[in-house]
């Protein structure tokens, strides 16, 4: 436990702080999981207007370093590939 009124104040900062993150988190796994339901529909056009959607989420969470950069890209390349298999 916290015994200072400094630590004891980081440590709120702290639990908030994580329960914000956790909340982005959850929204870019959301965003994630409708790109692959649409493609698993097998409706490209939906798929395609849905990923446009997730990019800028998966792109504003990675800007506030709640995932790393690399693994925003990896995310969006992989559902970019996953929409252009649709059609082969």
């Amino acid at each position: 436990m916290a015994n200072s009124a400094q630590a004891r104040k980081r440590a709120r900062q702290n639990d908030k702080q994580r329960m914000h993150n956790a909340s982005l988190r959850s929204t870019l796994r959301t965003a994630i999981k409708k790109v692959i339901k649409a493609v698993d529909a097998g409706d490209k056009a939906a798929a395609q207007s849905v990923y446009k959607e997730s990019v800028s989420v998966i792109d504003s969470i990675a800007d506030k370093k709640i995932i790393h950069k690399n693994k925003a890209a990896r995310h969006k390349s992989r559902l970019s590939s996953a929409i252009k298999a649709m059609a082969a």
